[in-house]
């Protein structure tokens, strides 16, 4: 039916509608209305069906996007679902999250002017439809194998293997000190950009699959790593990156300068229930503040964009490049800018003024110099140029770096790389310990969801063939 596509020279690119900034900033709903059928069957019409489809080769998991697209025009949604869903665990949390403009949407060969396909548009309504119509059941495996694989982290990389494992017959056991499973899904994005049912329902689902969690549950304390391994068949590594990078200066131990994902827990366990006293008594709420936050990352977006949600007086946002060299989607720069987020580009603190308390950011402002050997350009101060920002509250939004697991492990011998990762072969995803595997973020350092899954993927095939390898009595390769 391929009149049906290439619809892209008579019908413009168009995304849900989205609510006005008005109506946002009062609330923690995500910011898109629903595609209805008829406007999703129609933008995914646009599609021109290319011979090599840039979308699905700039997408970290290779999704089938021209495939599901063609479905999803023709009206065959739960067929498009099974498509989507056979190279991504979670397409619906990709399509709220992944940074389109930069991945798929970004590579998309039709022609400026005419603009790309909405495809995160169209991902999110296929996989919300194939909810509300039953079509996602827990994953039940053909029959059961005699062996089981521990999992340390329960965020996107952990679940994405857990989920295979788990079709393929393994008794699969995830284990995560916090209380809920998703990890940053949970705590780390904000609910107008990822609503926490969207995340819980996979969890309960996984659960009825005869996925054990073990939550609360820390690796190093509550259990060792030594005896995951001597439990399971093979253990999997999966627990992010949590350690906040930090900046330092005059006046950087102030009350009132906060990391940001500290921050951002707060308010999502506020959101959900939770008795937060950090967030009660003030200091890590941004209601009747000013706010500053320093950083130009996704993460910093969600932080300008939740405390102007949570009633700051002001919200500006430090960055010591310019909106071209920001790493953060520009999707989010603009939702953040209609909400009335002021940047301050090409500027970076020195040190943080106050008392006791921060009462401002001693700034200076920035240019850019030549590239340095990655090919970006370096930022150097500009003489004379200070001047001060007032604020009440400093949210560091700089990134992530990953913890000390050999030692929070008592595992020496898990080797590192030189930037604290933790060092695999990749085309096994096994560490430097045999049957202990590592994937995500711990691996490739603060990256995407997306590629979280894609690598949890990845580790569920390479924990699949040394465990079968290995095993004394070594089965039949399951169904992939």
């Amino acid at each position: 039916m391929a009149e049906r596509m290439l619809k892209f020279v008579s019908t413009p690119q168009r995304m849900p509608d989205k609510r006005a900034a008005a109506a946002r900033r009062g609330d923690w709903d995500e910011i898109y209305r629903e595609f209805s059928a008829e406007r999703a069957a129609e933008q995914a019409s646009r599609c021109s069906q290319c011979g090599v489809p840039f979308c699905q080769v700039h997408c970290p998991l290779g999704n089938n996007i021209p495939d599901w697209l063609k479905l999803t025009a023709e009206g065959r949604l739960e067929e498009a679902y099974e498509v989507a869903a056979s190279t991504n665990t979670f397409p619906e949390i990709c399509g709220r999250i992944c940074p389109q403009d930069r991945l798929c949407e970004g590579n998309c060969v039709i022609e400026k002017g005419f603009e790309s396909v909405t495809i995160g548009a169209v991902e999110k309504y296929i996989t919300d439809t194939a909810w509300e119509r039953g079509w996602i059941t827990p994953p039940t495996p053909l029959r059961e194998l005699p062996h089981s694989v521990g999992i340390i982290g329960a965020g996107p990389a952990g679940m994405a293997a857990a989920e295979q494992l788990r079709r393929k017959g393994y008794a699969v056991h995830i284990y995560d000190r916090y209380d809920r499973a998703g990890g940053l899904m949970i705590y780390g994005i904000p609910n107008f950009k990822l609503e926490k049912p969207v995340v819980l329902r996979r969890w309960e689902q996984y659960r009825a699959a005869g996925i054990t969690f073990h939550l609360n549950c820390a690796v190093g304390e509550d259990v060792s790593l030594q005896e995951l391994r001597a439990r399971h068949d093979a253990v999997l590594i999966a627990t992010g990156v949590y350690k906040a990078r930090d900046i330092g200066g005059p006046g950087a131990g102030l009350a009132g300068i906060v990391p940001a994902l500290d921050y951002l827990t707060a308010s999502n366990r506020k959101g959900l229930g939770d008795a937060v006293p950090a967030f009660d008594d003030g200091r890590l709420n941004a209601a009747g503040k000013r706010v500053i936050v320093i950083g130009g990352g996704d993460t910093a977006m969600d932080c300008v964009r939740t405390a102007v949600r949570q009633g700051a007086v002001s919200v500006q946002c430090l960055y010591r490049r310019d909106r071209a060299n920001m790493p953060g989607s520009m999707r989010e720069v603009r939702h953040a800018e209609e909400e009335g987020v002021e940047f301050v580009w090409l500027s970076a603190p020195e040190a943080f003024v106050g008392d006791r308390h921060v009462a401002g950011v001693r700034a200076v402002r920035m240019h850019l110099g030549l590239p340095d050997a990655t090919g970006r350009q370096q930022v150097e101060p500009i003489t004379g140029s200070s001047f001060t920002l007032e604020a009440d509250l400093v949210i560091k939004a700089l990134g992530f770096d990953p913890e000390d697991l050999p030692r929070m492990f008592n595992a020496p011998e898990l080797a590192l790389t030189r930037w604290g990762t933790l060092k695999i072969d990749h085309r096994t995803m096994m560490t430097s310990l045999p049957g202990v595997f590592a994937a995500g973020d711990i691996v490739r350092g603060a990256s995407l969801v997306v590629w979280a899954i894609r690598d949890g993927r990845d580790a569920a095939t390479g924990i699949h063939r040394y465990v079968q390898a290995t095993a004394s009595r070594p089965l039949a390769v399951a169904a992939e």
